[in-house]
């Protein structure tokens, strides 16, 4: 059973299935047309003129090559119809017979060999493990911030998921994300970021444990419902934990007395239009006062290490070489 799905926009076999068939019988009315057209030339094994229900008999057995005897064509005209538009039909159709059979065996040859040819340049990639509403939301985000959706890969036991995301342009894994099989297709050793979405606590704390295992270089980010698992998931080995339930509880208290503010919040949410959050890292000739630092944006914090200080703290005028600015920019509204 194929367990990577590649995205293209090749047509389907079944399509390809049906578009034959339909040639087919396409040839066989029109042989059947030509002979009941013609049917004063054609009798049948007792010596009576044909109808249209024997010129359809007749088309049916003469394209598949079956060829009973049992109706033949008596007039030269109809012989010489037989030889020029009855054979070329009848050779269209088994090269539709052969060529669907073939065309089955080197379609999925061919799908092999792309998921080899991927395997082998898949690198620096985002393995999104859940590809529920969480994970596409995780997808736009990143395709929002610069990512490109050949460098994605989303990992669901579920077919209509994996579907889902061929349709989002991305390639998928079929399977449980925290089996080390399932991450290994996905070559989560080479993997630069890994998103942990799925739809239970104990899922996320498998799946970051698995990854973290495989890859220990990784990033990974993911998102529990409940605060009590997120140290769990922390010592699991995530470098960041996002409480989904808690932040759409805060996002309802927050629209109950400051809707303005939750509108901003929304805004900021829908990543590459509006505005945006945007992270930068101080390099060395820019260690020292922050009021040295040319940027315009307004900055909303840093981060130290793994300790968050905020714009207005005293420790934030001094920028060190490593910190992380995170600053608020405006881009273009999306017509």
């Amino acid at each position: 059973m194929r367990a990577v799905f590649l995205p293209h926009a090749a047509p389907s076999a079944m399509r390809a299935i049906w578009a034959r068939l339909a040639l087919a019988m396409g040839a066989i009315l029109f042989v059947a047309l030509i002979t009941y057209l013609d049917r004063d030339g054609f009798v049948d094994n007792q010596g009576q003129e044909i109808g249209l229900l024997e010129a359809v008999y007749y088309s049916t057995v003469s394209v598949t090559t079956t060829g009973y005897g049992d109706i033949v064509p008596a007039t030269d005209r109809a012989r010489l119809l037989t030889t020029l538009l009855v054979t070329p039909a009848r050779v269209l159709f088994l090269i539709v017979l052969v060529g669907t059979t073939v065309e089955l065996l080197i379609s999925r040859q061919r799908e092999e060999l792309r998921v080899s040819a991927w395997r082998r340049k898949v690198k620096d990639h985002t393995i999104i493990c859940g590809f529920g509403v969480k994970g596409h939301a995780a997808l736009e985000a990143l395709v929002g911030q610069g990512v490109d959706r050949g460098a994605v890969v989303a990992i669901d036991n579920s077919m209509e998921m994996i579907e889902s995301a061929g349709g989002a342009g991305i390639a998928a894994v079929h399977g449980d994300a925290s089996r080390t099989d399932t991450l290994q297709r996905a070559r989560v050793e080479r993997a630069h970021t890994i998103v942990v979405c799925p739809h239970r606590d104990d899922a996320a704390v498998l799946i970051t444990l698995t990854a973290r295992q495989l890859n220990p270089d990784a990033t990974i980010v993911a998102s529990v419902r409940e605060e009590e698992n997120v140290a769990l998931v922390k010592q699991s080995g995530a470098d960041s934990v996002i409480i989904s339930s808690g932040a759409a509880g805060r996002l309802l208290g927050l629209a109950a007395r400051q809707p303005g503010t939750v509108s901003v919040l929304e805004d900021l949410l829908i990543v590459g239009t509006g505005i945006d959050l945007a992270e930068r890292v101080i390099g060395p000739g820019e260690a020292g006062p922050r009021s040295a630092v040319t940027d315009h944006r307004p900055m909303l914090g840093v981060l130290r290490g793994e300790r968050l200080i905020s714009f207005d703290d005293p420790e934030a005028e001094v920028l060190q070489v490593g910190d992380r600015l995170v600053v608020a920019e405006s881009k273009p509204q999306q017509g």
